[in-house]
């Protein structure tokens, strides 16, 4: 007879194509060793979790530790994501003070993620404004899982506005390595002439923020990425598309056979220009919040199979920088990883759609993109012991059980009825959240390489 498993847990599997009712999932070190239904085999340890669902942990391809404060918030970002079921976070590279623009200073971020970090965590790379066209395959044989360029300068050297022939030259470099490029896609021009507008005019409302960045910025910037994309060969993959409209374009640009794909951050399956003048500056990212009519075109795009994964943009910044009148003086972004799971459930759940939209575009999709399939994003044989135990709740989210420092104890969603509680995060076969509480420990997690271009 062979030895008993390390843990077994039991409950309603969910995988992307279906539910296993009664199943279980059976652990032998930090990997996934047998699956199935029914009677579960002899384990040292068993997790009864009948009647709640048993699903792969959550890969969010999309989020920001140090945007506000730099590398130290590596460390609570990552408690966050532990109590959000998020077991894989993949970070972006515009950090304060400085981006990852190099395999050196990559190796110096990976370190900080290897002694911070509460979960594995994947890594953007960038390129400087100028002259970092060279470091592109160094970055690439390091590990990132991905490269980020932007269309929109938010800060000249952690966050710059590439110009069109460092692009085209950027892409080139970056399709000879197979690995994607997530673009920020606003067009800066039309952006910056209709803030400016509205300012003079008095006009810094709420509102306005989603008046100076249309639809219209987004979908010219996605027309020009997916054009260079098309011309040198590069994956090219939209970072946050607010507007169905954005799938649509890279759909017709795969039909001329482009790689080119495109994400829906959480915010814009549920959020509206209605919820940005009830929250103020704590509703302002970018892209912005669209309309009801628009939320319903993005729900038609993923249930028609057309994003290519959902994630965060969790980007947290202090409360303090989130409280203005003026929109135009608070901070540009969400946080989102500790509401990622309960969220993602209801708003699957208020439709009548399943849970393995969830475990699709939540975990396996984001993983596949990312380079980190099989090993995460899935339960399946040999794959990583990291899953997320939902039970059905209805409940209000509260900001103040967020599990990072406490001036980012703050949500848009605050108050928001909820169907489903994360009851269990389990990493690489160990449980670090238990319900109450964050069990792991700075240095839990690991950095995680690309696996496959």
């Amino acid at each position: 007879m062979s030895d008993p498993f390390d843990r077994v847990f039991i409950g309603d599997v969910v995988t992307s194509q279906e539910i296993i009712r009664g199943g279980y999932v059976a652990i032998r070190g930090e990997t996934i060793a047998a699956i199935g239904q029914g009677a579960p085999p002899p384990s040292r340890d068993t997790q009864d979790h009948s009647g709640r669902y048993i699903m792969p942990g959550l890969v969010d391809g999309h989020m920001h530790t140090a945007s506000a404060i730099g590398w130290p918030g590596i460390e609570g970002a990552t408690r966050s994501a532990a109590a959000g079921g998020v077991t894989t976070c993949v970070d972006m590279p515009y950090d304060v003070p400085q981006a990852v623009t190099s395999a050196d200073v990559l190796m110096e971020k990976i370190d900080w993620v290897e002694r911070t970090a509460h979960v594995d965590v994947a890594l953007y790379g960038t390129i400087k404004k100028t002259g970092g066209v060279d470091a592109i395959a160094d970055l690439a044989a390091a590990g990132i899982s991905a490269f980020k360029l932007s269309t929109y300068e938010y800060d000249a050297i952690r966050f710059p506005r590439i110009d069109h022939p460092t692009m085209v030259a950027a892409f080139k470099e970056i399709a000879k390595t197979g690995l994607p490029v997530a673009v920020h896609n606003e067009d800066q021009e039309l952006v910056e002439r209709l803030t400016a507008e509205a300012k003079a005019a008095g006009n810094t409302s709420a509102i306005w923020h989603c008046r100076t960045r249309p639809p219209l910025a987004e979908t010219m910037a996605d027309l020009e990425i997916f054009e260079i994309g098309l011309e040198t060969g590069a994956h090219v993959h939209i970072a946050h598309s607010s507007v169905a409209r954005g799938f649509a374009i890279a759909e017709a640009f795969r039909g001329m056979g482009a790689q080119a794909t495109g994400e829906a951050c959480i915010q814009y399956l549920c959020m509206t220009e209605e919820d940005i003048i009830r929250l103020g500056g704590r509703g302002k990212c970018n892209p912005p919040f669209r309309t009801k009519e628009e939320v319903e075109r993005m729900w038609q795009a993923l249930i028609a199979g057309k994003i290519a994964y959902v994630s965060t943009d969790h980007a947290p910044w202090p409360a303090d920088r989130k409280g203005s009148p003026d929109i135009f003086a608070n901070g540009a972004g969400l946080t989102g990883l500790q509401s990622y799971a309960p969220l993602m459930f209801t708003l699957l759940d208020e439709r009548g759609l399943s849970p393995t939209l969830m475990a699709t575009y939540c975990a396996e999709r984001s993983a596949k993109l990312h380079g980190i399939y099989p090993k995460k994003g899935t339960i399946r044989l040999g794959s990583d012991a990291d899953l997320l135990v939902m039970e059905r709740a209805d409940y209000a989210f509260d900001e103040a059980t967020i599990q990072d420092r406490p001036e980012l104890r703050w949500s848009p969603y605050h108050g928001r009825r909820m169907r489903g509680r994360v009851v269990e995060t389990v990493l690489r076969g160990q449980t670090i959240w238990n319900g109450t509480n964050v069990l792991a420990t700075p240095g839990t997690g690991s950095f995680v390489k690309r696996q496959s271009t």
